[in-house]
């Protein structure tokens, strides 16, 4: 784990930021930077030792920032619906390269994007490797996520040969073990009663468990690079949407009802090819 760092980790209310923050503030310094419309998720930080900084990335308010931290975590993002594509770029790509911009002394940056970029396969196994294209998939939950990943990492490419800042952009595929995510949604429309919503029979997902995520950041930031290096993050677990609330519903005793319906251009899988990520990282401790 890191020590005695000064790290500052943007979107640190999200869901997978929060217990990174938790975890770093025991040896670190640590500011975590967002809105903060909720006063409790600021608070439970605050309690962590974690310094909050006040940010807007919408309208370029940056001032709370530190300028001088020695690694930086970006994990701040925002998801918008059809004919909002221009306030998503500016929250998703243009103030990040102001973020990284400020702290161009930083010895290096974590840029993370998603495995949710990659074009549309037919085949919904298939592994998708880190120099495969980008781009080409629809999302209808949120309509300005792949042209926002596109344009953060183009950016972040950007800023890493600009400022000499050594960079790696991570693609994670799904995390669980988080407040929420995709796995504890599912489990939790099972034990609701609810239906299950797939888009492919079967849609397989490489997953990783947050803690794993959060011990694998020091090596994923020893191997920044310029130019900046991107790596797919998940174990090398694979497991269907289908067999998620199989399970739930045999360890909870319920009934599960999944519904399949695939809408144009949606990809039927999230299966990440780990080659590179392994040979940084190494394996992974937990299993799914």
């Amino acid at each position: 784990m890191l020590r005695n760092e000064k790290i500052l980790i943007t979107g640190v209310t999200g869901a997978i930021a929060r217990p990174v923050a938790r975890a770093l503030a025991r040896d670190n310094e640590v500011w975590g930077a967002a809105r903060f419309t909720d006063p409790a998720l600021r608070a439970e930080l605050e309690a962590a030792g974690v310094r909050t900084a006040p940010i807007d990335l919408e309208t370029g308010d940056l001032d709370a920032l530190p300028t001088d931290p020695t690694l930086v975590l970006h994990y701040a993002y925002t998801r918008r619906p059809s004919g909002e594509f221009e306030q998503a770029i500016r929250v998703n790509a243009i103030a990040p390269g102001r973020i990284l911009a400020r702290c161009r002394g930083a010895r290096a940056a974590l840029v993370v994007s998603a495995a949710t970029l990659y074009s549309r396969h037919d085949d919904p196994y298939h592994a998708f490797e880190e120099s495969e294209d980008v781009g080409f998939v629809a999302a209808p939950w949120g309509p300005s996520s792949p042209v926002s990943k596109v344009t953060l990492e183009a950016v972040a490419r950007f800023c890493a040969e600009a400022f000499e800042l050594p960079t790696t952009i991570v693609r994670p595929s799904v995390p669980y073990g988080c407040a929420m995510d995709m796995v504890t949604n599912e489990i939790d429309a099972v034990l609701d009663g609810r239906p299950v919503f797939a888009v492919h029979d079967p849609q397989p997902l490489s997953v990783i468990h947050i803690d794993d995520m959060i011990e694998q950041i020091e090596p994923l930031l020893a191997a920044a690079s310029v130019p900046a290096r991107i790596v797919n993050w998940a174990s090398d677990e694979v497991v269907t949407m289908q067999e998620v609330a199989a399970l739930a519903a045999e360890r909870a005793g319920r009934e599960a009802t999944i519904q399949v319906g695939a809408p144009p251009g949606v990809a039927l899988g999230a299966v990440v090819d780990t080659r590179r990520v392994r040979s940084i990282v190494g394996p992974c401790r937990r299993r799914f």
